[in-house]
């Protein structure tokens, strides 16, 4: 709070406050539930730091993989989203704060936006590993469908495209009806989702819009049929083992592989933590299925990996396989690893291979650096990247056919704005705010700290 990254409010957990810290002076906003729109770290992140007693509508397949998140990470504030651990001063100052073990987990309330199914109530009643004598028990949060919630406004939420399950676009009705999209695109496989949205959002007066991606036409697009037709050909020229690095929990890119491993003749290879939320989405009735994975035998302890052992062990033990396996036969698989699995080639030492990078371009300069690292894995084992290459001033570059972006285009996010017709558009998660202002009117451009009603 003090280098400003989170907003001084007073909405954040009492055990996540020190000593030297108050923010008892600071806004005490009349928050009714957060609106979660997708799963992925830049939109949910920090709901872990609020009180407990927000309630957070998300989609089934958005709260199941927030859980699994927890049960299988590493534990920090960006994965205390569906339950967390308390935390007590432990030390005499009350500066430094740690988890207090001897309290028991606590879960977060959930609305969902359709009726709860038994197996997600079950998903969020107990953590792996809670049934040992001296083992911490969770103590779960309500979970209900957010119709029977008592909110200010009325709330529907609408499936989108994006590049993880469960993405959903929200309008709010009150004395005015605002739309927001959340992040999506037309482009992938259920872009149908989100044109029904475009249609259905006519009716709002405000429309507050990602624009990621806003700007002029980047050229020839991706789509996650091109995606699948140069990864096919990637994999079919390839000698050796082949890597597929696309971005965590973005199954929609597994499945195209997983029909490209079916093509090859090879078996595609998942990590057990993947095999874990697929499952947990399995249950729930998501899109996505284990069917046809084999998964990678990490050279680890599994005394702390409960959700390994209980879960995916005891349900896919006879899928593992291991490192040298895979050395005897490398032309016979496909391995879904990203950059921090890397360390796992010391142990299968392939010679020679296709490495495919099927996710987003570096953004920052530290992803600058990890991609230099990566140069430098491949190099070592002789493999072959497709999807980005450095030059010999070291400078990354990428190729766009091996990735299709979950987020719309300029030209998608004119048509969307120009079919819904909005009093006001308010765009957000975009670098590119300016662009919205040249090419519309009535565009309300937004200020950090600074309070609007509609």
């Amino acid at each position: 709070m003090y280098l400003d990254l989170l907003p001084r409010l007073n909405i954040y957990r009492s055990d996540l406050i020190p000593a030297d810290l108050s923010i008892n002076h600071y806004p005490a906003l009349d928050v009714a539930a957060v609106l979660l729109s997708h799963a992925h770290l830049d939109h949910g992140g920090n709901i872990g730091m609020l009180r407990e007693d927000i309630p957070v509508v998300a989609s089934q397949e958005s709260i199941v993989i927030m859980k699994g998140m927890r049960d299988a990470g590493i534990s920090s504030l960006e994965s205390e989203t569906a339950y967390f651990s308390p935390r007590q001063p432990s030390d005499d100052q009350g500066l430094y704060l740690s988890s207090d073990r001897s309290k028991i987990y606590q879960g977060r309330t959930f609305c969902c936006t359709e009726e709860p199914c038994e197996a997600l109530i079950t998903f969020l009643s107990r953590r792996p590993g809670q049934d040992g004598r001296t083992a911490r028990k969770l103590l779960p949060g309500r979970c209900c469908c957010y119709d029977e919630a008592e909110f200010p406004f009325g709330i529907s939420a609408h499936l989108v495209d994006h590049s993880i399950p469960g993405a959903v676009a929200y309008m709010l009705r009150g004395e005015s009806t605002v739309a927001y999209t959340g992040d999506f695109r037309v482009h992938g496989r259920r872009a149908e989702a989100s044109r029904k949205f475009i249609r259905q959002a006519k009716e709002a007066s405000v429309l507050i819009i990602e624009g990621t991606r806003a700007g002029p036409s980047e050229g020839e697009r991706s789509s996650e049929e091109s995606v699948r037709e140069a990864c096919l050909k990637a994999v079919e020229d390839s000698e050796g083992v082949v890597i597929a690095d696309f971005s965590p929990r973005n199954f929609e890119r597994l499945e195209t592989f997983k029909d490209i491993a079916t093509k090859t003749g090879r078996e595609l290879v998942a990590m057990a933590k993947d095999i874990y939320m697929l499952h947990s989405l399995q249950d729930v009735g998501g899109s996505c299925s284990t069917d046809g994975l084999r998964i990678y035998k990490e050279i680890t302890s599994r005394s702390n990996r409960k959700w390994e052992t209980e879960v995916v062990q005891a349900e896919y033990g006879d899928r593992y396989i291991d490192h040298a396996t895979i050395r005897r036969n490398p032309e016979g698989y496909i391995l879904c690893f990203s950059f921090f699995d890397m360390k796992h080639l010391l142990d299968i030492k392939p010679q020679g291979g296709t490495y495919i990078y099927s996710a987003c371009e570096a953004f920052n300069e530290e992803m600058e650096i990890d991609f230099r690292r990566l140069w430098q894995w491949l190099q070592r084992f002789g493999i072959k990247p497709c999807g980005f290459s450095l030059d010999e001033r070291g400078d990354v570059s990428f190729d766009r056919r091996y990735h299709a972006s979950g987020h719309a285009s300029g030209e998608d996010i004119v048509r969307a704005i120009e079919e819904i017709d909005p009093d006001l558009i308010v765009p957000v998660h975009t670098e590119n705010a300016a662009w919205f202002e040249e090419t519309f009117e009535k565009v309300l451009r937004v200020e950090e700290g600074k309070r609007y009603e509609l």
